[in-house]
């Protein structure tokens, strides 16, 4: 066993391994292999890949001080860092990533942990009926490398035809041929073989790579799609539309959150602090020359203090948080600052409004299959000596497609994503190979959901408390067409289930009725939209609550280099900037938005 000096940083968060399989031996074994992973450091190298320098001593001052470790805020930190003679400064209000999130296969296990913000939505009026109290919930990563370090990893770009839309909004610079560079620039792919390079690079700091081990049905998904009529593509080459085993960022069967893709690598300059459970209470700015100077930080122990700025506060929150910070920092709307009790250093309409997201439906179908619970002995060892297997992967999720309904503007600019579940970790109790799970029916989904959601909904605070979550107002489902689009999107999964690639698998589905919806006929059109009002997929692919755009508009929050209209020396970089939410994951191009706004402010300041 290799063993090194790992920082108590290292120790896990959330969900033990043990604590996710019951059974007396394979318990003891799963917590066995848990003490093995923490006293590695790292998956991938143990002892000489440095973890971001955790800092608990902070100077008074620094260049640029970051709010939110999340994929854009690590991302900025790294690239701002580059130059020597800047001193920055990145808050997190969580801790440092845990270990056993390196897991692919354990992705889903620390959802609903202290790693996760747990937000849900207020009452929803037509959507997530089935829910208690007709929330829908918003898991959102609180921890270094933010949602990176607990989603599937995905690696999608969205379409062309979204930046463009976003320069005709009155951006310029977003055209897509503008933002592809940016792209470029972070990708070190390691399929450059099997896709276009004109789409795609290597040598960046972000793997992208599928992963090590994906079922055999996930071919046979891909052969349905070919059934009608779409053939495999690379999704984040030339063509949009099609089904692909997905490219994530994983290397040797490894999660790559952004913190440890982009932080990482810039852990030994001296010139960049990581502080975490630390919270940006607000931003400091000045009434009078609106201005901003600082920032006021809450650490864990609840002691307050100011951290001055030199040149700017960069507020990358994500699509929750970032409004969040701007209205405890005076920006917002006066309405809503007044209600809550907070001064009003600059009134802008549009902080926390436009906030939109993808809305899904999950429909389950029943496959013949061997009825065992695939993870034992065997899968775990042959996980941790040559990270494959089940564990290296995300089962049948790692296979996605996209298709253009009626309602699409155009053939080639698709509208429904899909995402398949399925062949993840199933614990075995006593670890043997083959161990029968009795009354057990082995099951797959498909998830398709509205790229293209015309509602919009908003966030605003609770209280001028930083540590009480803000009200999240979602209005899923408002307009007509996000539900007539995802019914579509629903019969097409269903005619996909009756080809014969997937007919192979007795794949039949499951007609068990929306218990709300049961005096409905099945499969009708009303039932669909009733069965999608209740059983709501609330996506996680949250955006556009401070709208990129020029002033005129009057939801902009922030200009086409991300500075805050009316307010000096802040940005906002994360997905809240968008001002309509890409066509697909959202990660991808956080990270491009980053890499954009750090030579923006690289360019700002001569370097």
């Amino acid at each position: 066993m290799v063993t090194c000096d790992c920082p108590i940083s290292a120790a896990s968060t959330g969900p033990t391994l043990s604590s996710l399989c019951g059974g007396g031996p394979f318990m003891l074994f799963m917590g066995l292999l848990e003490v093995f992973i923490r006293s590695q450091c790292d998956l991938e190298d143990p002892c000489n890949r440095p973890k971001p320098k955790l800092t608990q001593e902070i100077d008074n001052t620094y260049d640029f001080i970051i709010i939110g470790g999340g994929s854009g805020g690590s991302v900025v930190a790294s690239r701002l860092s580059e130059v020597s003679d800047w001193k920055v400064l990145l808050i997190e209000a969580g801790p440092d990533e845990p270990t056993g999130a390196q897991i692919p296969s354990m992705f889903l296990n620390y959802l609903g942990s202290d790693i996760d913000y747990k937000y849900h939505t207020e009452p929803e009026k037509g959507a997530c009926l089935s829910s208690p109290e007709k929330r829908c919930y918003w898991p959102r990563g609180k921890v270094l490398g933010g949602t990176s370090v607990v989603n599937g990893m995905m690696y999608i770009r969205g379409n062309p035809a979204d930046y463009n839309d976003w320069e005709a909004k009155g951006n310029p610079g977003w055209k897509y041929s503008d933002v592809l560079p940016y792209f470029k620039k972070s990708e070190d792919n390691g399929h450059m073989d099997e896709v276009d390079p004109e789409y795609h690079s290597k040598g960046g700091l972000l793997p992208v790579n599928r992963f090590p081990y994906s079922p055999p049905i996930s071919k046979a998904i891909l052969q349905a799609a070919e059934e009608m009529g779409y053939k495999p593509t690379d999704l984040n080459g030339a063509n949009n539309t099609g089904f692909m085993i997905a490219h994530t960022n994983n290397k040797n069967g490894i999660r790559y959150s952004m913190a440890r893709a982009f932080l990482r690598p810039a852990a030994k300059r001296p010139n960049l602090h990581v502080l975490v459970n630390t919270t940006a209470s607000k931003i400091l700015i000045d009434p009078r020359t609106k201005k901003a100077t600082g920032v006021e930080i809450v650490q864990a122990d609840g002691f307050r203090r100011r951290i001055n700025m030199r040149k700017e506060v960069i507020v990358s929150g994500g699509a929750v948080n970032s409004p969040q910070v701007l209205l405890l920092s005076g920006v917002g709307p006066r309405d809503e600052l007044e209600r809550v009790g907070i001064k009003v250093v600059h009134e802008l309409p549009g902080v926390g409004k436009n906030l939109h997201n993808h809305v899904a439906y999950f429909i389950n179908f029943f496959i013949n299959d061997t009825d065992t619970r695939p993870l034992n002995w065997a899968t775990a060892m042959e996980y941790l000596l040559f990270r494959d297997g089940l564990m290296s992967g995300t089962g049948v999720s790692s296979v996605t497609g996209k298709i253009a309904t009626k309602y699409a503007e155009k053939p080639d600019e698709p509208d429904i994503q899909y995402y398949f579940g399925g062949f993840l970790a199933d614990c075995a109790i006593s670890g043997q190979v083959g161990e029968l799970n009795s009354n057990y029916s082995r099951s797959i989904q498909i998830f398709p959901a509205y790229l293209h959601p015309r509602s919009r909904g908003y966030i605003t605070l609770n209280s001028n408390d930083p540590l009480e979550a803000p009200k999240i107002f979602a209005n899923y489902l408002d307009e007509e067409q996000d539900i007539k689009a995802l019914v579509e999107g629903i019969r097409f999964a269903i005619k996909l289930a009756e080809t014969s690639a997937l007919k192979a698998y007795g794949i039949e589905l499951d007609k068990t009725p929306v218990a709300a919806c049961k005096n409905i006929p099945f499969g009708t059109q009303d039932y669909w939209e009733c069965a999608v009002r209740h059983n709501t997929g609330a996506e996680n692919h949250q955006a556009g609550s401070c709208k990129m755009g020029p002033a005129r508009d009057p939801l902009a929050v922030v200009d086409h280099e991300l500075r805050v209209h009316g307010i000096e020396n802040v940005r906002v970089v994360d997905a809240s900037i968008m001002p309509a939410v890409t066509s697909g994951n959202t990660n991808a191009p956080v990270v491009m938005i980053a890499e954009k706004a750090s030579d923006h402010i690289k360019r700002a300041y001569g370097r």
